[in-house]
Protein backbone atom coordinates (compact mmCIF):
# COMPACT_ATOMS: atom_id res chain seq x y z
CA UNK A 1 0.00 0.00 0.00
CA UNK A 2 1.43 3.35 -1.09
CA UNK A 3 0.17 6.36 0.87
CA UNK A 4 1.21 9.99 0.89
CA UNK A 5 2.13 12.07 3.91
CA UNK A 6 -0.33 14.95 3.54
CA UNK A 7 -3.76 15.12 5.15
CA UNK A 8 -6.49 17.42 3.86
CA UNK A 9 -9.67 18.91 5.33
CA UNK A 10 -12.77 19.85 3.37
CA UNK A 11 -16.46 20.47 3.71
CA UNK A 12 -17.46 17.89 1.09
CA UNK A 13 -15.51 15.09 -0.52
CA UNK A 14 -16.78 13.39 -3.68
CA UNK A 15 -15.39 9.93 -4.46
CA UNK A 16 -15.37 9.31 -8.20
CA UNK A 17 -15.33 11.68 -11.18
CA UNK A 18 -17.85 10.00 -13.48
CA UNK A 19 -21.05 11.69 -14.74
CA UNK A 20 -22.46 11.58 -11.22
CA UNK A 21 -19.36 12.56 -9.28
CA UNK A 22 -18.05 15.44 -11.35
CA UNK A 23 -21.56 16.90 -11.72
CA UNK A 24 -22.05 16.72 -7.95
CA UNK A 25 -18.67 18.40 -7.39
CA UNK A 26 -19.43 21.21 -9.83
CA UNK A 27 -22.89 21.84 -8.36
CA UNK A 28 -21.50 21.83 -4.82
CA UNK A 29 -18.85 24.37 -5.80
CA UNK A 30 -21.49 26.57 -7.42
CA UNK A 31 -23.46 26.41 -4.16
CA UNK A 32 -20.47 27.70 -2.21
CA UNK A 33 -19.05 24.51 -0.77
CA UNK A 34 -15.36 23.68 -0.42
CA UNK A 35 -15.02 20.48 -2.46
CA UNK A 36 -12.39 17.77 -2.91
CA UNK A 37 -12.84 15.23 -5.70
CA UNK A 38 -11.01 11.89 -5.48
CA UNK A 39 -10.34 9.87 -8.64
CA UNK A 40 -8.29 6.68 -9.06
CA UNK A 41 -7.56 7.26 -12.75
CA UNK A 42 -5.20 9.83 -14.18
CA UNK A 43 -8.05 11.78 -15.82
CA UNK A 44 -11.68 12.52 -14.96
CA UNK A 45 -14.81 11.27 -16.68
CA UNK A 46 -15.38 7.83 -15.27
CA UNK A 47 -16.18 4.64 -17.14
CA UNK A 48 -18.88 6.25 -19.28
CA UNK A 49 -16.54 8.77 -20.82
CA UNK A 50 -13.26 6.87 -20.79
CA UNK A 51 -14.24 3.32 -21.74
CA UNK A 52 -18.00 3.12 -22.12
CA UNK A 53 -20.72 5.38 -23.47
CA UNK A 54 -18.60 7.85 -25.41
CA UNK A 55 -16.02 5.66 -27.20
CA UNK A 56 -18.66 3.03 -28.00
CA UNK A 57 -20.99 5.63 -29.52
CA UNK A 58 -18.12 7.07 -31.56
CA UNK A 59 -17.52 3.62 -33.06
CA UNK A 60 -21.25 3.05 -33.53
CA UNK A 61 -21.52 6.33 -35.42
CA UNK A 62 -18.67 5.33 -37.74
CA UNK A 63 -20.30 1.99 -38.53
CA UNK A 64 -23.70 3.62 -39.06
CA UNK A 65 -22.17 6.03 -41.59
CA UNK A 66 -20.67 3.07 -43.42
CA UNK A 67 -23.97 1.15 -43.41
CA UNK A 68 -25.86 4.25 -44.59
CA UNK A 69 -23.42 4.70 -47.46
CA UNK A 70 -23.85 1.08 -48.53
CA UNK A 71 -27.63 1.32 -48.21
CA UNK A 72 -27.72 4.47 -50.33
CA UNK A 73 -27.51 2.35 -53.47
CA UNK A 74 -31.28 1.92 -53.12
CA UNK A 75 -31.55 5.68 -53.72
CA UNK A 76 -29.30 5.62 -56.77
CA UNK A 77 -26.13 6.57 -54.89
CA UNK A 78 -23.40 3.99 -55.34
CA UNK A 79 -20.09 4.10 -53.49
CA UNK A 80 -17.01 2.12 -54.45
CA UNK A 81 -13.62 1.71 -52.85
CA UNK A 82 -14.81 2.12 -49.26
CA UNK A 83 -12.13 1.08 -46.79
CA UNK A 84 -11.95 0.96 -43.01
CA UNK A 85 -8.74 2.17 -41.37
CA UNK A 86 -8.93 0.82 -37.79
CA UNK A 87 -5.84 2.79 -36.73
CA UNK A 88 -7.32 6.15 -37.77
CA UNK A 89 -10.71 5.20 -36.34
CA UNK A 90 -9.10 4.35 -33.02
CA UNK A 91 -7.15 7.63 -33.04
CA UNK A 92 -10.31 9.61 -33.78
CA UNK A 93 -12.19 7.91 -30.95
CA UNK A 94 -9.29 8.59 -28.57
CA UNK A 95 -9.35 12.27 -29.57
CA UNK A 96 -13.08 12.47 -28.80
CA UNK A 97 -12.54 10.97 -25.36
CA UNK A 98 -9.49 13.11 -24.61
CA UNK A 99 -11.26 16.31 -25.62
CA UNK A 100 -14.25 15.63 -23.39
CA UNK A 101 -12.07 14.57 -20.46
CA UNK A 102 -10.00 17.73 -20.81
CA UNK A 103 -13.26 19.67 -20.83
CA UNK A 104 -14.32 18.14 -17.52
CA UNK A 105 -10.89 18.86 -16.07
CA UNK A 106 -11.19 22.49 -17.13
CA UNK A 107 -14.65 22.85 -15.59
CA UNK A 108 -13.42 21.47 -12.27
CA UNK A 109 -10.41 23.78 -12.25
CA UNK A 110 -12.43 26.90 -13.04
CA UNK A 111 -14.92 26.05 -10.29
CA UNK A 112 -12.14 25.66 -7.74
CA UNK A 113 -12.65 21.94 -7.18
CA UNK A 114 -9.45 20.26 -5.97
CA UNK A 115 -8.84 16.88 -7.61
CA UNK A 116 -6.84 14.25 -5.70
CA UNK A 117 -5.67 11.04 -7.30
CA UNK A 118 -5.89 7.79 -5.37
CA UNK A 119 -8.16 5.08 -4.00
CA UNK A 120 -10.36 6.22 -1.12
CA UNK A 121 -11.53 4.09 1.81
CA UNK A 122 -13.70 5.23 4.70
CA UNK A 123 -12.10 4.86 8.12
CA UNK A 124 -15.05 6.51 9.88
CA UNK A 125 -18.13 8.58 9.09
CA UNK A 126 -15.95 11.68 8.64
CA UNK A 127 -12.53 10.38 7.57
CA UNK A 128 -10.95 8.72 4.55
CA UNK A 129 -7.61 7.09 3.87
CA UNK A 130 -6.18 7.61 0.37
CA UNK A 131 -3.99 4.99 -1.27
CA UNK A 132 -1.76 5.64 -4.29
CA UNK A 133 -1.38 9.41 -4.15
CA UNK A 134 0.36 12.30 -2.41
CA UNK A 135 -2.49 12.80 0.06
CA UNK A 136 -2.73 10.22 2.85
CA UNK A 137 -6.20 11.04 4.09
CA UNK A 138 -9.09 13.47 4.25
CA UNK A 139 -11.20 14.81 7.09
CA UNK A 140 -14.63 15.85 5.82
CA UNK A 141 -18.02 17.03 6.97
CA UNK A 142 -19.98 15.24 4.27
CA UNK A 143 -19.15 12.77 1.50
CA UNK A 144 -20.70 11.62 -1.76
CA UNK A 145 -20.03 8.07 -2.94
CA UNK A 146 -19.89 8.17 -6.74
CA UNK A 147 -17.60 5.22 -7.33
CA UNK A 148 -19.52 3.86 -10.32
CA UNK A 149 -19.39 0.27 -11.48
CA UNK A 150 -17.11 -2.30 -13.09
CA UNK A 151 -17.60 -5.15 -15.52
CA UNK A 152 -18.71 -8.36 -13.88
CA UNK A 153 -15.84 -10.73 -13.22
CA UNK A 154 -15.46 -13.62 -15.62
CA UNK A 155 -16.76 -16.96 -14.31
CA UNK A 156 -14.21 -19.40 -12.92
CA UNK A 157 -12.65 -21.51 -15.63
CA UNK A 158 -13.05 -18.89 -18.39
CA UNK A 159 -9.70 -18.00 -19.97
CA UNK A 160 -8.68 -14.44 -19.21
CA UNK A 161 -7.56 -13.64 -22.77
CA UNK A 162 -11.15 -13.24 -23.95
CA UNK A 163 -12.30 -9.66 -24.45
CA UNK A 164 -14.31 -7.51 -22.11
CA UNK A 165 -16.22 -4.60 -23.61
CA UNK A 166 -13.37 -2.34 -22.49
CA UNK A 167 -10.91 -4.51 -24.42
CA UNK A 168 -13.13 -4.43 -27.50
CA UNK A 169 -13.22 -0.62 -27.43
CA UNK A 170 -9.45 -0.49 -27.80
CA UNK A 171 -9.93 -1.65 -31.40
CA UNK A 172 -6.56 -3.39 -31.46
CA UNK A 173 -7.72 -5.94 -34.05
CA UNK A 174 -10.77 -6.86 -36.11
CA UNK A 175 -11.14 -10.64 -35.78
CA UNK A 176 -12.44 -12.73 -38.63
CA UNK A 177 -15.04 -14.32 -36.36
CA UNK A 178 -16.33 -13.08 -33.00
CA UNK A 179 -18.62 -14.67 -30.42
CA UNK A 180 -20.44 -12.24 -28.13
CA UNK A 181 -21.46 -13.83 -24.84
CA UNK A 182 -24.40 -11.81 -23.54
CA UNK A 183 -27.37 -10.44 -25.43
CA UNK A 184 -27.80 -7.27 -23.42
CA UNK A 185 -27.23 -3.75 -24.70
CA UNK A 186 -23.44 -3.82 -24.31
CA UNK A 187 -23.03 -7.11 -26.16
CA UNK A 188 -25.37 -6.15 -28.98
CA UNK A 189 -23.89 -2.68 -29.46
CA UNK A 190 -20.32 -3.95 -29.60
CA UNK A 191 -21.27 -6.97 -31.68
CA UNK A 192 -22.84 -4.75 -34.33
CA UNK A 193 -19.78 -2.49 -34.27
CA UNK A 194 -17.47 -5.38 -35.07
CA UNK A 195 -19.88 -6.75 -37.67
CA UNK A 196 -19.74 -3.37 -39.33
CA UNK A 197 -15.95 -3.43 -39.19
CA UNK A 198 -15.85 -6.79 -40.96
CA UNK A 199 -16.14 -9.54 -38.35
CA UNK A 200 -18.51 -12.49 -38.67
CA UNK A 201 -20.38 -12.02 -35.37
CA UNK A 202 -22.54 -14.49 -33.43
CA UNK A 203 -24.37 -13.91 -30.15
CA UNK A 204 -25.19 -16.35 -27.36
CA UNK A 205 -27.67 -15.37 -24.64
CA UNK A 206 -28.64 -17.33 -21.52
CA UNK A 207 -32.20 -15.98 -21.40
CA UNK A 208 -34.95 -16.83 -23.92
CA UNK A 209 -34.79 -13.40 -25.55
CA UNK A 210 -32.34 -10.62 -26.27
CA UNK A 211 -32.64 -7.40 -24.25
CA UNK A 212 -34.86 -8.92 -21.59
CA UNK A 213 -35.55 -5.52 -20.03
CA UNK A 214 -37.24 -4.06 -23.11
CA UNK A 215 -40.70 -4.69 -24.57
CA UNK A 216 -40.79 -7.58 -26.98
CA UNK A 217 -42.40 -5.71 -29.89
CA UNK A 218 -39.57 -3.17 -29.88
CA UNK A 219 -36.83 -5.80 -29.63
CA UNK A 220 -38.40 -7.95 -32.35
CA UNK A 221 -38.09 -5.13 -34.89
CA UNK A 222 -34.40 -4.75 -34.10
CA UNK A 223 -33.72 -8.49 -34.14
CA UNK A 224 -35.42 -8.84 -37.53
CA UNK A 225 -33.19 -6.14 -38.97
CA UNK A 226 -29.88 -7.37 -37.54
CA UNK A 227 -30.46 -11.09 -38.08
CA UNK A 228 -29.21 -10.81 -41.64
CA UNK A 229 -26.05 -9.10 -40.46
CA UNK A 230 -25.18 -11.49 -37.62
CA UNK A 231 -23.98 -15.06 -38.12
CA UNK A 232 -26.02 -16.74 -35.39
CA UNK A 233 -28.24 -15.58 -32.54
CA UNK A 234 -28.45 -18.37 -29.96
CA UNK A 235 -30.92 -17.58 -27.16
CA UNK A 236 -31.85 -19.81 -24.24
CA UNK A 237 -28.27 -21.05 -24.47
CA UNK A 238 -25.25 -21.31 -22.21
CA UNK A 239 -21.51 -21.22 -22.75
CA UNK A 240 -20.14 -24.29 -20.98
CA UNK A 241 -16.44 -23.74 -21.62
CA UNK A 242 -13.98 -21.57 -23.52
CA UNK A 243 -10.53 -22.89 -24.35
CA UNK A 244 -7.75 -21.01 -26.12
CA UNK A 245 -6.21 -23.05 -28.93
CA UNK A 246 -2.54 -23.31 -29.84
CA UNK A 247 -3.14 -22.15 -33.39
CA UNK A 248 -4.99 -19.07 -32.21
CA UNK A 249 -8.61 -18.41 -31.40
CA UNK A 250 -10.96 -20.18 -29.03
CA UNK A 251 -12.88 -23.44 -28.94
CA UNK A 252 -16.26 -22.79 -27.31
CA UNK A 253 -18.71 -25.35 -25.96
CA UNK A 254 -22.31 -24.10 -26.09
CA UNK A 255 -25.52 -25.73 -24.81
CA UNK A 256 -28.15 -24.87 -27.42
CA UNK A 257 -31.45 -26.44 -28.52
CA UNK A 258 -31.05 -29.38 -26.15
CA UNK A 259 -27.57 -30.30 -27.34
CA UNK A 260 -23.99 -29.24 -26.73
CA UNK A 261 -22.19 -27.90 -29.78
CA UNK A 262 -18.50 -27.12 -30.25
CA UNK A 263 -17.57 -24.05 -32.25
CA UNK A 264 -14.36 -22.16 -33.02
CA UNK A 265 -14.04 -18.36 -33.02
CA UNK A 266 -11.09 -16.06 -33.59
CA UNK A 267 -12.13 -13.98 -30.57
CA UNK A 268 -14.71 -14.05 -27.77
CA UNK A 269 -16.26 -10.99 -26.16
CA UNK A 270 -17.88 -11.53 -22.76
CA UNK A 271 -20.48 -8.88 -21.88
CA UNK A 272 -22.34 -10.15 -18.83
CA UNK A 273 -23.25 -6.97 -17.00
CA UNK A 274 -21.75 -4.72 -14.36
CA UNK A 275 -21.43 -4.54 -10.57
CA UNK A 276 -21.15 -1.53 -8.21
CA UNK A 277 -17.71 -0.46 -7.02
CA UNK A 278 -18.54 -0.59 -3.31
CA UNK A 279 -16.68 -3.66 -2.04
CA UNK A 280 -13.36 -1.95 -1.29
CA UNK A 281 -14.21 1.53 -0.02
CA UNK A 282 -14.43 0.84 3.71
CA UNK A 283 -18.21 0.86 4.12
CA UNK A 284 -17.83 -1.53 7.06
CA UNK A 285 -16.37 1.39 9.02
CA UNK A 286 -19.58 3.39 8.61
CA UNK A 287 -23.33 2.89 9.08
CA UNK A 288 -23.84 2.79 5.30
CA UNK A 289 -25.92 -0.21 4.27
CA UNK A 290 -25.98 -2.01 0.93
CA UNK A 291 -28.22 -4.67 -0.58
CA UNK A 292 -27.21 -8.21 -1.50
CA UNK A 293 -25.68 -7.07 -4.79
CA UNK A 294 -23.51 -4.33 -3.31
CA UNK A 295 -25.69 -1.34 -4.23
CA UNK A 296 -25.80 1.31 -1.50
CA UNK A 297 -29.27 1.87 -0.04
CA UNK A 298 -30.37 5.53 -0.11
CA UNK A 299 -33.51 7.59 0.33
CA UNK A 300 -34.98 10.09 -2.16
CA UNK A 301 -32.45 12.70 -1.02
CA UNK A 302 -29.60 10.29 -1.87
CA UNK A 303 -28.79 9.94 1.84
CA UNK A 304 -27.41 6.69 3.22
CA UNK A 305 -28.00 5.37 6.74
CA UNK A 306 -24.87 7.31 7.73
CA UNK A 307 -26.00 10.96 8.13
CA UNK A 308 -22.75 12.37 6.72
CA UNK A 309 -22.60 10.17 3.63
CA UNK A 310 -24.58 10.25 0.37
CA UNK A 311 -24.47 7.83 -2.59
CA UNK A 312 -25.34 8.32 -6.25
CA UNK A 313 -25.07 6.71 -9.68
CA UNK A 314 -24.11 3.09 -10.27
CA UNK A 315 -22.98 2.73 -6.65
CA UNK A 316 -26.57 3.31 -5.51
CA UNK A 317 -29.71 1.33 -6.25
CA UNK A 318 -31.59 1.90 -9.49
CA UNK A 319 -30.76 1.81 -13.21
CA UNK A 320 -27.04 1.94 -13.96
CA UNK A 321 -27.29 4.89 -16.36
CA UNK A 322 -25.11 7.99 -16.69
CA UNK A 323 -28.03 10.41 -16.91
CA UNK A 324 -29.57 8.98 -13.74
CA UNK A 325 -26.21 9.50 -12.00
CA UNK A 326 -25.99 13.12 -13.13
CA UNK A 327 -29.48 13.89 -11.85
CA UNK A 328 -28.70 12.26 -8.51
CA UNK A 329 -25.45 14.22 -8.32
CA UNK A 330 -27.38 17.48 -8.51
CA UNK A 331 -29.92 16.31 -5.94
CA UNK A 332 -27.22 15.25 -3.46
CA UNK A 333 -25.35 18.53 -3.92
CA UNK A 334 -28.46 20.61 -3.31
CA UNK A 335 -29.45 18.61 -0.24
CA UNK A 336 -25.94 19.03 1.19
CA UNK A 337 -26.20 22.77 0.55
CA UNK A 338 -29.50 22.84 2.51
CA UNK A 339 -31.70 23.29 -0.54
CA UNK A 340 -34.97 21.44 -1.11
CA UNK A 341 -34.32 18.64 -3.58
CA UNK A 342 -35.41 15.03 -4.00
CA UNK A 343 -34.90 12.37 -6.62
CA UNK A 344 -38.57 11.85 -7.39
CA UNK A 345 -38.38 11.53 -11.16
CA UNK A 346 -41.23 9.57 -12.71
CA UNK A 347 -39.25 8.43 -15.73
CA UNK A 348 -35.64 7.49 -16.45
CA UNK A 349 -35.17 6.93 -20.19
CA UNK A 350 -33.23 3.90 -21.42
CA UNK A 351 -31.58 3.70 -24.84
CA UNK A 352 -29.96 0.84 -26.74
CA UNK A 353 -27.78 2.09 -29.59
CA UNK A 354 -28.35 -0.83 -31.92
CA UNK A 355 -29.43 -0.32 -35.52
CA UNK A 356 -32.30 0.46 -35.35
CA UNK A 357 -32.11 2.15 -31.96
CA UNK A 358 -34.47 1.19 -29.13
CA UNK A 359 -35.59 3.60 -26.41
CA UNK A 360 -38.24 3.58 -23.72
CA UNK A 361 -39.30 5.67 -20.76
CA UNK A 362 -41.79 5.43 -17.92
CA UNK A 363 -43.98 2.34 -17.64
CA UNK A 364 -43.33 -0.36 -20.23
CA UNK A 365 -45.99 -2.65 -21.63
CA UNK A 366 -44.27 -5.65 -20.05
CA UNK A 367 -44.22 -3.98 -16.64
CA UNK A 368 -47.91 -3.11 -16.96
CA UNK A 369 -48.73 -6.76 -17.65
CA UNK A 370 -46.58 -7.99 -14.75
CA UNK A 371 -48.15 -5.47 -12.35
CA UNK A 372 -51.70 -6.03 -13.59
CA UNK A 373 -52.05 -2.36 -14.57
CA UNK A 374 -54.72 -1.64 -17.19
CA UNK A 375 -53.33 0.52 -20.01
CA UNK A 376 -54.38 1.96 -23.33
CA UNK A 377 -51.69 1.59 -25.99
CA UNK A 378 -51.43 3.46 -29.26
CA UNK A 379 -48.95 2.14 -31.84
CA UNK A 380 -47.86 3.90 -35.01
CA UNK A 381 -45.63 2.19 -37.59
CA UNK A 382 -42.85 4.21 -39.20
CA UNK A 383 -43.87 2.71 -42.54
CA UNK A 384 -46.78 5.17 -42.46
CA UNK A 385 -44.58 8.19 -41.70
CA UNK A 386 -43.45 10.48 -44.50
CA UNK A 387 -40.09 11.41 -43.00
CA UNK A 388 -39.20 7.77 -42.35
CA UNK A 389 -39.88 6.97 -46.00
CA UNK A 390 -37.66 9.83 -47.19
CA UNK A 391 -34.88 8.37 -45.04
CA UNK A 392 -35.44 4.88 -46.35
CA UNK A 393 -35.87 3.79 -42.71
CA UNK A 394 -39.38 2.47 -42.21
CA UNK A 395 -38.27 -0.30 -39.85
CA UNK A 396 -39.77 0.71 -36.54
CA UNK A 397 -42.68 1.95 -34.50
CA UNK A 398 -43.64 4.32 -31.71
CA UNK A 399 -46.05 3.43 -28.96
CA UNK A 400 -47.65 5.60 -26.32
CA UNK A 401 -48.94 3.97 -23.13
CA UNK A 402 -51.72 5.80 -21.29
CA UNK A 403 -54.04 5.33 -18.32
CA UNK A 404 -57.45 4.36 -19.76
CA UNK A 405 -59.65 6.55 -17.56
CA UNK A 406 -57.62 9.77 -17.41
CA UNK A 407 -55.51 9.50 -20.60
CA UNK A 408 -52.45 10.25 -18.42
CA UNK A 409 -49.31 9.26 -20.33
CA UNK A 410 -47.53 6.51 -18.43
CA UNK A 411 -44.81 5.51 -20.87
CA UNK A 412 -43.41 5.74 -24.40
CA UNK A 413 -41.48 3.16 -26.40
CA UNK A 414 -39.65 3.66 -29.70
CA UNK A 415 -37.70 1.49 -32.11
CA UNK A 416 -36.28 3.15 -35.19
CA UNK A 417 -33.82 5.79 -36.34
CA UNK A 418 -33.02 8.54 -33.82
CA UNK A 419 -35.00 6.84 -31.06
CA UNK A 420 -32.33 8.08 -28.65
CA UNK A 421 -33.23 11.68 -29.48
CA UNK A 422 -37.01 11.24 -29.74
CA UNK A 423 -37.40 9.62 -26.32
CA UNK A 424 -36.75 12.93 -24.54
CA UNK A 425 -40.22 14.18 -25.54
CA UNK A 426 -41.77 11.04 -24.09
CA UNK A 427 -39.80 11.47 -20.88
CA UNK A 428 -40.95 15.08 -20.57
CA UNK A 429 -44.56 13.99 -21.14
CA UNK A 430 -44.37 11.42 -18.33
CA UNK A 431 -42.44 13.74 -16.01
CA UNK A 432 -44.88 16.65 -16.35
CA UNK A 433 -47.99 14.47 -16.09
CA UNK A 434 -49.10 15.15 -19.65
CA UNK A 435 -52.20 13.55 -21.16
CA UNK A 436 -52.92 12.30 -24.66
CA UNK A 437 -54.70 15.59 -25.34
CA UNK A 438 -51.52 17.51 -24.49
CA UNK A 439 -49.67 15.62 -27.21
CA UNK A 440 -52.56 15.85 -29.65
CA UNK A 441 -52.71 19.66 -29.49
CA UNK A 442 -48.92 20.10 -29.60
CA UNK A 443 -47.96 20.95 -33.17
CA UNK A 444 -45.10 18.75 -34.35
CA UNK A 445 -43.04 19.98 -37.33
CA UNK A 446 -43.55 18.22 -40.65
CA UNK A 447 -41.95 16.17 -42.06
CA UNK A 448 -40.08 14.82 -39.04
CA UNK A 449 -39.67 11.60 -37.11
CA UNK A 450 -41.12 13.34 -34.04
CA UNK A 451 -44.54 13.26 -35.70
CA UNK A 452 -44.64 9.53 -34.93
CA UNK A 453 -45.14 10.37 -31.25
CA UNK A 454 -48.12 12.56 -32.13
CA UNK A 455 -49.48 9.86 -34.41
CA UNK A 456 -49.16 7.17 -31.72
CA UNK A 457 -50.97 9.43 -29.25
CA UNK A 458 -53.76 9.87 -31.81
CA UNK A 459 -54.09 6.11 -32.12
CA UNK A 460 -54.31 5.77 -28.33
CA UNK A 461 -56.97 8.50 -28.26
CA UNK A 462 -58.99 6.83 -31.01
CA UNK A 463 -58.36 9.75 -33.34
CA UNK A 464 -55.92 8.23 -35.84
CA UNK A 465 -55.70 10.06 -39.16
CA UNK A 466 -52.86 8.45 -41.09
CA UNK A 467 -53.62 4.80 -40.39
CA UNK A 468 -56.96 3.05 -40.59
CA UNK A 469 -58.80 2.75 -37.28
CA UNK A 470 -59.61 -0.76 -36.00
CA UNK A 471 -62.65 -2.32 -37.62
CA UNK A 472 -65.77 -2.07 -35.53
CA UNK A 473 -67.27 -5.37 -34.49
CA UNK A 474 -70.94 -5.57 -35.52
Amino acid sequence: MVMGSLREETQVVVIGSGPGGYVAALRLADLGKDVLLIEKRDRPGGTCLLEGCIPSKALINAVEIKEAALGAEDFGLKFTGMEIDPKRLRAWTDDVVQGLSDGVKGLLKRRGVTVIQGHARFTSATTLDIEGGEVSGIDFEQAVIATGSSLNRLPAGIVQSVWSSADALKLEAVPGSLLVVGGGYIGLEMGLVYQGLGSDVSVVEFFPRLLMGADYDLVDVMVKQVSGRLGEIMVDSKVESIAETEGGGFDVSISHDGATVEKHYDQVLVAIGRRPNTDDIGLQNTKVKSDGQGFVITDEECRTDEPTIFAIGDAAQGPMLAHKASREGKVAAEVIAASDAVFDNRAIPAVVFTDPEIAWTGLTEREAEEQGVAVNIGRFPLSALGRARTLGRTDGLVKVIAEPETDLILGVGIVGPMASELIAEGTLAVEMGATLEDLLVTIHPHPTLSEAILEAAEVAAGAAVHINPPRKVR
